[in-house]
This record gives structure tokens, C-alpha cells and sequence, in this order.
């Protein structure tokens, strides 16, 4: 048994090993051994705020109780966000092109919303096509991290963030924050009553969700999960889309496994299967 490095933590191969036993069965995330330092360094903040001075000492805290609130925390520290607007455009030129065959209600689920970034992207895309404020449109977003959720919901963001976001969507979509707020930036309300924002565990028996979505993205999720729960976790929101819908994945994604129920129909999007529409086609939406 060894340490990491020297750190304030002690921190053993063995630790090493629950945490990654822990999150795939909390999150279903697998981690590989190159998350180490990350795991360290991640959860060293839990244990400085609860006092503890060994991972072993966190993890047998944990473990005392299922239903403890430190699970939200640890499974928090653990859920990587990196996330920016407008991220792989190609995507939101290929929703722009789908959202002008469609008259509303459309219904869209970003099934991992990070900290807004990506669904605030649709309802611009929307306004966009639809030439309105309020288009007739819904949009889900839902994240396992009870903490980015709260900051997606709140839509503030630091200058450096809309960096990729053309001056004119600036000027439309954010309001510029003046006195302390300065170096900040607000989504425009009308961006964020569009979307209703859910603590969803991808990996739970059941979605709070009803049929039928026209989009779902899924963007970068799949790596984080072995080819069985993947399988288990596609299928579900295949049966969620509509017919003519549209699945996103991320750009190092792909379904080939799963070609009996998607067939792609552009860069990393997919669309369901005739064998899909005819098994699943009772949700026409």
C-alpha cells in the first residue's frame, strides 16, 4: 500500500480503489487510474471541511449512512463539468435546421446540463429560429450535481465565459451586471423561464419525464458509463423520443452498438431505427 504523493491526506492505493467502487455504484462513473490526483484533490476539500484526516475515515463515514447528505457532496466532487456555449456548433446548425421543420409545442431534454451553459445554447437556438422571446418550446435540463444545477438555474457567468458567443447574441441574450455585479453577466429572464431545471440520476430505475422529446442531448455522458449501462441508459431515452426526433452525443461518441435502435444521420446525431419506431412508436408525441 502507498501514497499518492505527499499530500495533507493520507491517501492509499486501497482508498483509491473504494472511491472508484463507490462512484460507479452511487453514479455509475467509472474512473480510471489516471483520476488519482484528481479523486485526491477533489475530495481532500470534503475532508478539510469535516475534519477528517484520513480518506479511510471519509469513506467509513459514508458508508455508516446511505442516506447521508455528504453522498450529495461526494458524488458532486466527483461529476466533471467542463462545459461552454455553443460547444460543437455543428450541433446547434443541425437543431436550427430541425426546430424549422417543426411547429410547436417542441419539447427538448438536455440530459446533462452542467452549469447551463448547453441548454441556455438551445433556447437561444430556438428564439432564434422561431424569431420570438417566448417560443412556443419546452426545454428540460437535468444534471446528477445538485450544485451546478443551482448556478445554471441562477444563469449568472463571468465575462471570459461568453468569450465563443458572438457580440450580437451578447447584446440579445445577456444582461451586462454594473456596480459589484461588474465582470459579470445575467441570461436574460425570458432565456430562463424556458427551461425547467431537475435533479436527474441517469442511472435510476425511473425518469421523472413524460414522453415524447423531438431532441435529446446527451452530450459527452456515455463515456463516464461502461457499454452495458449505456445500453440500458439509450435505450430509455429512445423510448422517450419522438419517432422523427433527433439524438446528440458527444463528438468521441458513437452508437454502433446500439444500430438496432439508432441510425446516424449526420456528425455524432441519431436518429431511431424503423424496428425502434415500430417497438417503441406508441409515443408519437
Amino acid at each position: 500500500m502507498s501514497t499518492v504523493r505527499e499530500q495533507d491526506f493520507v491517501f492509499t492505493d486501497a482508498d483509491f480503489r473504494r472511491v472508484v467502487d463507490t462512484i460507479y455504484k452511487r453514479a455509475g462513473i467509472r474512473l480510471n487510474e489516471s483520476k488519482q490526483s484528481m479523486v485526491y484533490s477533489r475530495l481532500a476539500r470534503r475532508l478539510r471541511a469535516l475534519g477528517l484526516e484520513k480518506f479511510s475515515d471519509y469513506l467509513n463515514f459514508l458508508d455508516a449512512d446511505p442516506k447521508h447528505e455528504e453522498w450529495q457532496q461526494f458524488t458532486n466532487s466527483l461529476t466533471t463539468n467542463l462545459t461552454f456555449f455553443f460547444r460543437e456548433q455543428h450541433h446547434f446548425e443541425m437543431l436550427h435546421d430541425q426546430l424549422q421543420k417543426l411547429h410547436g409545442p417542441v419539447r427538448i431534454w438536455c440530459s446533462a446540463s452542467s452549469t447551463g451553459e448547453e441548454p441556455y445554447s438551445l433556447a437561444m437556438t430556438a428564439v432564434e429560429v422561431y424569431g420570438s422571446l417566448k417560443p412556443n418550446i419546452e426545454i428540460i435540463a437535468s444534471d446528477l450535481d445538485t450544485q451546478v444545477l443551482a448556478k445554471a438555474k441562477n444563469g449568472i457567468y463571468s465575462m471570459d465565459k461568453l468569450d465563443k458567443v458572438s457580440a450580437e447574441r451578447c447584446k440579445i441574450f445577456f444582461l451586462k451586471g454594473k456596480g459589484e455585479n461588474a465582470g459579470q453577466a445575467r441570461v436574460r429572464r425570458e432565456l430562463r423561464e424556458m427551461i425547467e431545471f431537475k435533479q436527474i440520476n441517469l442511472l435510476a430505475k425511473s425518469w421523472p419525464l413524460k414522453p415524447s422529446f423531438d431532441a435529446i442531448f446527451c452530450r459527452n455522458v456515455m463515456i463516464y458509463f461502461d457499454q452495458p449501462t449505456q445500453r440500458i441508459m439509450l435505450e430509455k431515452m429512445g423510448r422517450l423520443l419522438k419517432p422523427n426526433g433527433f439524438l446528440y452525443v458527444g463528438h468521441s461518441e458513437n452508437l454502433h452498438h446500439m444500430s438496432e435502435w439508432f441510425h446516424s444521420c449526420g456528425k455524432t446525431v441519431y436518429r431511431l431505427t424503423e424496428k425502434a419506431i415500430n417497438e417503441w412508436g406508441h409515443h408519437n408525441g
